[in-house]
């Protein structure tokens, strides 16, 4: 069976101490991926997995040579109208137009997803959702993620997709700053408005990078500092995703 080869589309850099011990967001998504692999029991090589700056170099893979795309978080807007966002959006829009390569959209990603979707993304009224969250599950969020009605897990977004969504795409949960947790169109794609790939670790050296910034005050650093040790899901996302990416048997879908 040929691996399940997944483009990871780097759309940030990490800051210093996970970017020396990831090299990369691409980093960060493969240990979570592969840690998903092993709950799943499948072999090492069952994925290969590309990174790519979308960023800087403006690199993208060929749709032809992939079977999934995964976006990753970024600082920056998905609703800005500059050069390298807007080949982004007409990249995914490319691959929406056909259906074989998946897509999987994390917070930016997710917003991005949104955007080439004709969803409106833009600034939440209640600000910064961050740290450790509890987000409740839609039915079909629940039936994705191993069945348990909410899920804990890493926030670092102050732009939300606002509501309502396109035809044919189903919301996966809610919390009380953010009403579209995530979507899914089934066999096309899946996103996520947080941060499954995230631990206390490298929140925690966002937090502190973003209060010495200015970016959060006292009270929200002080607040998301308190719960950035909570358990939290993310492998139960990244088991999730993983299954998105298979037939419901478990197997490795047709690849063509």
């Amino acid at each position: 069976m040929s691996p399940l080869r997944i483009a990871i589309l780097e759309c940030d850099t990490p800051l210093a101490h996970t970017k020396a011990k990831y090299g990369g967001y691409g980093g960060v998504f493969s240990a979570l991926l592969h840690a998903g692999a092993s709950s799943l029991r499948l072999t090492a090589d069952s994925l290969s997995i590309s990174k790519w700056d979308v960023v800087e170099k403006r690199e993208y893979p060929n749709i032809d040579e992939i079977d999934a795309i995964l976006m990753t978080g970024s600082r920056f807007n998905a609703f800005d109208d500059i050069p390298w966002i807007n080949e982004l959006v007409a990249y995914v829009q490319k691959i929406l137009a056909q259906d074989r390569v998946r897509i999987v959209g994390i917070c930016y990603g997710h917003q991005i997803v949104g955007r080439a979707l004709g969803a409106r993304v833009g600034r939440s009224e209640t600000g910064w959702e961050c740290s450790v969250c509890e987000v409740e599950l839609t039915e079909r969020g629940k039936s994705l993620f191993g069945g348990r009605d909410r899920l804990s897990i890493h926030q670092m977004h102050a732009d939300i997709i606002h509501t309502p969504l396109p035809p044919a795409v189903e919301p996966l949960g809610s919390s009380p700053s953010c009403a579209i947790q995530g979507m899914y169109i089934p066999r096309r794609l899946l996103t996520v408005q947080g941060h499954p790939e995230f631990d206390g670790e490298i929140v925690t050296e966002l937090l502190v990078a973003r209060h010495v910034q200015g970016i959060f005050d006292d009270v929200t650093f002080q607040d998301a500092m308190g719960r950035v040790g909570r358990r939290q899901d993310g492998g139960v996302v990244g088991v999730g995703i993983l299954r998105f990416l298979m037939d419901e048997d478990g197997v490795i879908g047709d690849r063509g």
